[in-house]
């Protein structure tokens, strides 16, 4: 539909610029000695509002030739004789309104060239209308393709968090319910715990996994479940550290960032250790960024230990992921000495308004 007759205020407003511009021509009329302020306006007023209803014909023209596909002299002769045939269709309308005020005493002295001048005016004024509306068609097309983007967007995320869904090792599942049917025997209590554990880390995973962001605080309490997880399996060799600034727990963060990270410190790090290790896992805010690193031990010395360290896709995927989210505004680095890896994420510091009990949406 029209955009300058869409709505009452859009047609409000329209009628106000016409108006004005009929009081202008009523302005120059009385300059130029044609007649009295009340003729004037009674001849322009409804004459502009007239050619504004036939000026918002100019969007259903735009409309029939848009701008991707106008040829110089085709869009000369379709605009003209549009231009044209509008100005001719006014103009009569004019010379009408003209006589009636004629027959009544109330018309204006107009000098003889005055309807050469207004036609080319309203030439001039419907070609103008064409360029607004191009402007607003223009501005129309790239609303919806920001919206079309969004869309995308929305179901590349949706697409993202069902990957995520199905990036959770199957091996971990396969090796926690083995390690369950172990403990029933030996550790019945054990296998209680290592249950429930599981339970809650999967309850939580697919919760999270409808959120676009979550808290800090909630990434947090998924690892610890996995961790708890992990423990049982590992006993004595897997030991935990967390340093977390409190301010920082109220940030927010795409969902299961940290888990994969945590998963793999224990499959290229803690799993070949003899006497295990400590995963450490920092968060804190400095300035207008979240900052969160993963430390885990190796044993670089060790001759497999390359192969076993991967190919680093999985940090190279969450690197495009948040640059899919943050743009330019975030940064993936890792780093490897002869006795720890350690992976660094920085993220624009986003403060969640929206939950207030980030337990909630866990229950």
């Amino acid at each position: 539909m029209n955009p300058l007759l869409s709505n009452f205020r859009a047609t409000l407003y329209n009628s106000i610029i016409w108006a004005l511009l009929g009081a202008l021509f009523a302005a120059l009329l009385v300059l130029i000695g044609s007649g009295t302020w009340l003729r004037a306006l009674s001849f322009t007023l409804p004459l502009a509002l007239c050619f504004g209803f036939i000026s918002s014909s100019a969007y259903y023209v735009c409309r029939a030739l848009p701008l991707e596909r106008r040829k110089f002299l085709a869009w000369l002769s379709y605009f003209g004789v549009s231009a044209v045939l509008s100005a001719g269709i006014w103009l009569s309308i004019a010379n009408f309104w003209h006589q009636a005020l004629q027959s009544v005493d109330f018309a204006l002295d107009l000098p003889q060239n005055t309807w050469w001048i207004a036609g080319f005016l309203a030439a001039l004024l419907y070609i103008l209308s064409i360029l607004i509306y191009d402007v607003l068609l223009a501005f129309d097309s790239m609303r919806q393709a920001e919206l079309r983007q969004a869309a995308s967007d929305l179901h590349a995320r949706e697409a993202e968090l069902q990957m995520l869904r199905t990036q959770i090792n199957p091996h971990f599942l396969f090796n926690s319910l083995n390690s369950i049917s172990a403990l029933t025997s030996i550790d019945p209590a054990s296998a209680r715990d290592m249950t429930i554990e599981l339970a809650q880390f999967f309850r939580q995973t697919l919760a999270l996994s409808d959120q676009q962001k979550i808290l800090l605080k909630q990434e947090l309490q998924l690892c610890q479940h996995f961790l708890a997880i992990e423990k049982i399996r590992f006993g004595s060799k897997l030991s935990t550290e967390f340093v977390i600034d409190p301010d920082s727990e109220l940030c927010s963060l795409p969902p299961m960032i940290l888990q994969p990270l945590l998963e793999n410190a224990i499959k290229h790090g803690i799993r070949d250790l003899s006497e295990g290790g400590t995963i450490k896992i920092y968060a804190r805010c400095q300035d207008d960024w979240l900052q969160v690193a993963i430390e885990n031990p190796i044993d670089a010395s060790s001759p497999q230990m390359d192969a076993k360290q991967g190919t680093g896709t999985g940090l190279k995927n969450l690197r495009a992921r948040f640059h899919n989210l943050y743009g330019n505004r975030c940064r993936v680095e890792w780093q490897k000495n002869e006795q720890h890896f350690r992976v660094e994420l920085t993220l624009p510091r986003e403060v969640s308004t929206l939950v207030s009990s980030p337990e909630n949406l866990l229950q």
